[in-house]
């Protein structure tokens, strides 16, 4: 195949055609570096070579390129960049929605700065030592005193349980209204992505500006939970292709979910109940599964590990808001069983006194659902004490006669201020199917589990507010790693700018070279003896 005498021409029209492109890609680079989620894009060339050689072929039918090509405009992303930033993100997921959890708890029980249920118990201590004296048990207003203490401490248990179902609601009503929903419509939105990346396509459009919306959605659905994101070229025509994008979630038994199959997309549901949550998942291939406990990373785990799980009172890695729910009222109850206790008045061999035959019991508090156990919500000042049907029981070490002519005594009120400082284990029933047991959380006074309460929640928040800024630190340095493949540099831009402009200069440059060449062939050559 001879070489077309003007072929050069050609060569420095695509190469002068070629650098314009590159000049225009830089162009929409550096306009769009201010852009979120833009990729910074790149034109591709290829060498133009002989298609066919000849027949017959000799040592100075040399072959040489017909020039560059330019075969489209792509992206600079790392796909293994890509997943790792996802894979960070789903992890710091995770730990923001349990700090996020925690922060919420923190005020119920942080009572640094504000009187709560320590200054109540030692307002109460005060009180039943007040009332253990001679003259405060002749007197009727120093018992009222201390059921105006043990009011205020119930106000205060209740107020605990009330803050904690708010923020159970709280956290309940945003899982299914904000982050399920919101999860639900970045499904859609990618799937809707992909219909108009592939008939931009099909139309010879690159649509890299829709890939760009698309990876700053996936990147979105990665906070979420765990996703893998893997692209196919699909046949369309001959030798004409478009790419489909499928994603995927992996549960933490090893089984795969579809989420994204081309134009289908998947969809969440959750069921709320009183005091847990479930997440359903029907993907896009058509199968639904619940998903609850299988959740390996992100914000969907971590908030389903707040509503769910009660760390070691039900077997479960992390204590929730259902362990200082159980824990607060494991201490009501004990507080109120162990009071209601020592308040039953007993002759001298310590049995119960009785009235026609029943145990006289007075308790000093009662549940207001009789069906349900004591708790910091289900407890009040028992009607008796309230309306003076009967007092504190001072001591118990007499008969059924002192009562007539009154007692000093006051042995059972100091045992009463000595029961609000002695050690008590505190114990939270646990059923595991058929079975149930008993866990103990904490060994101490009812002051003293308050306390730990407290400074169990501030361990919790400050271990994960430390590992939320570790992951942060981590994510940062992936973004940026990704920054300086996909990002736009301003430094390298410009380079390309000074690149370009002087490759467009030197194909024009060929360009009249080979003018100049054929001029002397043409009109200088043959001329002798004109």
């Amino acid at each position: 195949m001879i070489r077309s005498t003007f072929a050069g021409f050609t060569t420095a029209q695509l190469a002068m055609a070629t650098s314009q492109r590159a000049l225009d890609v830089t162009g929409q680079n550096i306009t769009n570096i201010n852009t979120p989620g833009y990729t910074r894009q790149r034109l591709d060339i290829a060498s133009l070579n002989t298609q066919k050689g000849d027949y017959y072929n000799s040592k100075s039918n040399i072959k040489v390129g017909f020039g560059v090509e330019m075969t489209g405009v792509s992206q600079l992303r790392d796909p293994f960049l890509d997943a790792q930033y996802r894979s960070q993100i789903s992890k710091l997921g995770t730990s923001d929605a349990h700090a996020a959890g925690f922060e919420q708890l923190t005020p119920i029980f942080d009572e640094a700065t504000m009187s709560g249920v320590r200054d109540a118990f030692i307002a109460l201590t005060s009180a039943l030592n007040t009332l253990s004296t001679p003259q405060g048990i002749a007197n009727d207003e120093n018992d009222a005193m201390v059921r105006s203490k043990m009011q205020i401490l119930l106000n205060l248990f209740r107020d605990n349980s009330v803050r904690l179902q708010d923020v159970r609601d709280d956290v309940q009503t945003g899982f299914a209204t904000t982050d399920v929903a919101d999860v639900n419509q970045i499904l859609e939105n990618i799937a809707n992505l992909n219909v108009s990346i592939k008939n931009s396509q099909i139309l010879g459009n690159p649509a890299l500006e829709l890939q760009d919306q698309r990876n700053s959605l996936l990147d979105e659905l990665g906070s979420y939970l765990p996703i893998s994101v893997k692209y196919r070229d699909e046949e369309i025509g001959p030798n004409q292709y478009v790419e489909i994008l499928d994603v995927n979630f992996t549960d933490s038994n090893g089984v795969k979910h579809s989420l994204i199959s081309d134009s289908r997309a998947a969809k969440f549901d959750t069921i709320i109940n009183d005091k847990s949550a479930k997440l359903i998942l029907a993907d896009a291939k058509g199968s639904t599964a619940d998903i609850t406990d299988v959740l390996g990373s992100g914000t969907l785990k971590g908030t389903l590990d707040l509503i769910n799980k009660s760390g070691d009172f039900d077997g479960s890695d992390f204590r929730g808001i259902g362990y200082y729910e159980k824990a607060l009222d494991s201490l009501v109850a004990t507080f109120a069983e162990k009071f209601n206790e020592m308040n039953i008045p007993r002759d001298e061999n310590g049995d119960p006194l009785k009235d026609n035959g029943k145990d006289i019991l007075n308790p000093l508090f009662e549940k207001k659902d009789d069906s349900l156990p004591f708790s910091a919500s289900n407890i009040k000042i028992a009607s008796g004490w309230a309306n003076g049907s009967y007092k504190i029981t001072a001591s118990n070490n007499y008969v059924v006669t002192n009562q007539e002519t009154g007692s000093t005594a006051n042995e059972n009120i100091l045992n009463m201020v000595k029961l609000l400082e002695k050690d008590i284990g505190f114990t939270v029933k646990v059923t595991d199917g058929t079975t149930s047991r008993d866990v103990k959380f904490f060994t101490g006074s009812f002051h003293d589990c308050f306390a730990n309460l407290e400074a169990t929640l501030g361990t919790d928040y400050k271990s994960e507010s430390t590992m939320l800024a570790n992951q942060i630190s981590v994510l940062n340095q992936t973004s940026n790693s990704r920054d300086g493949v996909s990002g736009v540099q301003l430094d390298e831009e410009g380079m390309n700018l000074l690149h370009y402009n002087q490759s467009y200069t030197a194909a024009a440059r060929l360009m009249t070279t080979l003018d100049e060449a054929l001029d002397v062939l043409i009109n200088r050559t043959g001329v002798v003896g004109r």
